[in-house]
């Protein structure tokens, strides 16, 4: 049974590596969605019974704290994130232990953040969607982004790099 799942690692790296991207994804998403609600609580702790009402049965909190509440998650998400990818994620690091590699990770995980932002304004705000619906619809989205900007433009491979900078 291990030779056979062997073989098929072997035979489906890209397969592996994207369910390795989710699980990443998975629990930088809950580090995310954790810490907004400890921000909202925070934040507004006279109109939550408990913390866990942040989750369910939910009174409507300010913008302020949804904004502030996804800004701090991100961050605490973006730091999970890009540890994870670069020690569990990707098989090929291209210039993600660099300098260069963090700054661009974090200038694509910037524009991730402006479509959640982005995306809750639009759901929560606007269209008055409960905002932990509108978080994981929105979630989704960026975590589909993420994956391809940054196996595309950091995780690449040494002779995708060498060819590009030439």
């Amino acid at each position: 049974m291990k030779e056979k799942l062997n073989k098929f690692y072997l035979s489906h790296p890209t397969l592996f590596e994207v369910i390795r991207f989710l699980i990443v994804g998975g629990v930088a998403t809950l580090v995310d969605m954790f810490v907004m609600g400890c921000v909202m609580y925070g934040l507004e702790s006279n109109i939550y019974p408990t913390f866990w009402n942040v989750f369910w049965n939910t009174p409507t909190p300010k913008v302020l704290s949804t904004v502030l509440g996804t800004g701090i998650g991100f961050i605490a998400g973006l730091i999970v994130n890009y540890t994870f990818s670069i020690f569990f994620v990707f098989n090929e690091k291209g210039y993600s232990r660099s300098a260069k590699g963090f700054v661009i990770f974090t200038l694509l995980s910037l524009v991730g953040l402006g479509i959640n932002m982005l995306g809750m304004y639009l759901g929560f705000d606007l269209l008055h969607i409960h905002y932990w619906i509108v978080k994981i619809i929105v979630t989704l989205i960026v975590l589909i982004y993420n994956y391809i900007s940054k196996r595309l433009i950091i995780f690449r491979t040494k002779s995708n790099i060498n060819v590009n900078t030439n």
